[in-house]
């Protein structure tokens, strides 16, 4: 054997040795973190391993020594805790929680001692609107998402421990009931308390108070015997959560109104955090009177009887075929004072009804989107108590929205007379307008035209604008309809004729595919507005064809392209919209053809003749003022300004052209040359 092969041999012996020496230590290691494994898993879960030892008295001996120790971990585990929040407050974390009930004649308010939390309301004089869920009972929240936590610091010793009430059960719980005075009824009343010392009847307690007939629920948080443990506290905060149903008929239009709103303290104005698909979020750190998780016809509001120092506020938009609408959280601070140990808030859980949250006097009312100064005056002035006067006598909204629209026109009546006057006279005068547009048929002749335009409408006693200002002066009125009928929870579950539903879309054939901008289903409310705008708009035309030429260049826009988007914009608004603008279309068609039939044209325009003569006397015998001889001044110059612009224009177009007409020749000439 030489010496090459010894080495060899030598070298594979020391890396065979060395690998079994690494593997064996490995090993070693994996079965030692394999029994503490083990053991951990047996501590933990000794059911597992009981039924797997053998009966001998080695295993009954191992299996008491398991037992023993998972004991000695659980009771550490208690210890910490007894030491770090006190004895109460860990037998209340695993204490069983449970639920109570609230009830008045107009809602259930279901309670969990877990949290003092309300879990979901009732409200007992609506039902569910929603394809799916059509007749059911109308929930507040989606089942097991509404949390409501309230957080914060206590000292324990030499500890300070986060408390977060959501952990906790609540006990002690007490419903109570106290007679109203004037024979108001009963109110009832539930206190739940989370103990913290009971050797010194320190707790947080809540008490929640309902009265009758009504959708305010008073919230007292009471610190009993507190001063000890809170003596480092400056605030405490709540996180609120719950997930809103879909409980109308159409996703896109419950969305759009769907939001959340926030008042400032002694304002007038609340403000909201804008309707729209996906997340949005806000945080205000000035204080705040109250935020509202607002659907389109109810609300959820928290109300600080002081004010909250900041806010943190959003939501997210659920998948339009979940059932849902919105997922709501806030997070409120409040400030607190050691020698404060009472404070209130309150809850709203209840209709988006003006009377209601108007008799509250926290203009809880501006949650409905009644439109801005002028547009919400109209609403609260005329429309909601002639809605609300109606409804005493006549049940059907219906009957009630063609009774509104009667009055509607009637005041408006004559404003709708002195539009067609103007437009009446314009249309007289249309052979002496062609005359004018005959005489003056170039473009630079625009200013003269419309000079001779004007001047006829002043001798003849005729305002152009005359037939705009009127319909200018009714837009507010259409408004103010678009922005209450799909916002009036009096129309909500209202049928007429073939809608079942006045607040939502009336559907009469549901279509198997989405037209783009259209929809899934033909509403015949929008459809028949459609058509009779589009009738009034060929009534229409040959007026706006004698305001000018440039009117009668929008024949497309004002004959077709307006119904068609009308038509594909309301055909999913509410129907007692759409209704209402068809009844208001056909009473303005009604309205013009016996105006028309009672107008005589020609002493309509013999008139105008006269008035056209007798200012042209007037003229005659009146010397010029001084205003009106700088006025006539002025258009000379002007005139004379322009005269001058188009020669040297002119002039100027004739230099170019000649001069490559002479470079041109000069190449010929050579080559004859």
């Amino acid at each position: 054997m030489d010496k090459k092969t010894l080495i060899g041999l030598l070298i594979v012996g020391v890396i065979l040795f060395g690998y079994s020496f690494y593997t064996s230590k490995q090993a070693a290691k994996y079965e030692a973190e394999r029994f503490r494994a083990d053991s951990i898993d047996r501590a933990e879960h000794p059911e597992r391993y009981v039924e797997t030892l053998p009966a001998s008295a080695d295993s009954e001996a191992r299996r008491a020594e398991i037992e023993a120790q998972r004991q000695a971990d659980e009771q550490a585990k208690q210890d910490a805790l007894i030491a770090t929040l006190g004895e109460s407050l860990v037998a209340a974390s695993q204490a069983e929680a449970q639920t109570y009930l609230l009830e008045n004649e107009v809602m259930k308010i279901w309670i969990s001692s877990r949290g003092g939390e309300v879990t979901n309301v009732e409200l007992k004089d609506y039902t569910r609107g929603d394809l799916k869920h059509k007749g059911d009972p109308l929930m507040l929240f989606k089942e097991g998402s509404a949390k409501f936590d309230m957080e914060l610091f206590i000292k324990r010793s030499f500890n300070t421990a986060q408390i977060n009430t959501t952990d906790y059960v609540f006990t002690d719980a007490r419903i109570t009931e106290q007679p109203l005075a004037d024979d108001g009824g009963v109110s009832r009343s539930l206190s739940l308390r989370l103990p913290v010392d009971p050797a010194t009847g320190s707790a947080i307690e809540y008490v929640y108070t309902l009265y009758p007939d009504n959708y305010m629920v008073d919230f007292d948080v009471n610190f009993i015997n507190m001063k000890e443990y809170t003596s480092n506290l400056t605030f405490f905060t709540f996180d609120w959560d719950v997930t809103s149903l879909q409980n109308e008929k159409g996703f896109k239009n419950e969305n759009m109104y769907t939001t959340v709103a926030y008042r400032y303290p002694d304002t007038r104005k609340i403000h909201q955090l804008g309707a729209s698909d996906g997340e949005k979020e806000e945080k205000i750190t000035t204080q705040l009177n109250w935020v509202s998780f607002k659907q389109q016809f109810f609300s959820s509001i928290f109300i600080a009887d002081n004010a909250f120092n900041e806010a943190e506020f959003g939501y997210k938009t659920a998948n339009p075929n979940s059932g849902e609408i919105k997922e709501f959280s806030a997070t409120f601070t409040v400030p607190y004072d050691p020698d404060q140990d009472n404070y209130a808030f309150r809850f709203y859980f209840g209709p988006n009804q003006y009377s209601i949250l108007r008799s509250y006097d926290l203009k809880l009312e501006k949650v409905i989107p009644l439109g801005g100064s002028l547009i919400s005056w109209i609403n609260t002035g005329l429309t909601i108590n002639v809605f609300n006067w109606l409804s005493k006598f006549i049940s059907s909204y219906g009957i009630i929205i063609l009774i509104l629209t009667i009055m509607v026109k009637i005041i408006i009546l004559p404003l709708t007379y002195k539009s067609y006057m103007s437009s009446a006279k314009m249309r007289v005068l249309q052979p002496e307008i062609a005359e004018i547009n005959a005489r003056y048929p170039n473009q630079e002749d625009a200013l003269k035209k419309q000079q001779a335009t004007m001047a006829l409408y002043k001798r003849c006693g005729v305002n152009p604008m005359g037939g705009c200002l009127p319909m200018l002066i009714q837009l507010p009125v259409l408004i103010a309809m678009f922005r209450f009928f799909p916002s009036s929870i009096e129309l909500r579950g209202q049928s007429f004729l073939w809608a079942d539903d006045l607040s939502s879309y009336d559907s009469v054939l549901n279509l198997p595919f989405n037209i783009p901008f259209y929809g899934d289903h033909v509403s015949l409310f929008t459809l028949l507005m459609a058509v009779s705008l589009f009738v009034y708009s060929k009534m229409t035309y040959k007026q706006t064809q004698a305001a000018g030429p440039q009117m009668a260049g929008m024949k497309f826009m004002t004959l077709y392209l307006m119904p068609i988007l009308m038509l594909c914009w309301f055909n999913s608004y509410a129907s007692g919209l759409t209704y209402y603008y068809l009844l208001s279309q056909l009473f303005t068609i009604l309205i013009m053809c016996i105006i028309r039939y009672s107008v005589n044209e020609e002493k309509l325009l013999a008139k105008l003749q006269d008035n056209a003569a007798k200012a042209d006397r007037n003229a005659a015998s009146k010397t010029k003022s001084k205003w009106q001889m700088r006025y006539e001044e002025a258009l000379r110059q002007q005139q004379e300004m322009q005269r001058q612009r188009q020669q040297a224009y002119g002039g100027s177009q004739k230099a170019h052209t000649a001069k490559p007409q002479s470079t041109k020749s000069q190449p010929s000439k050579k080559r004859k040359k």
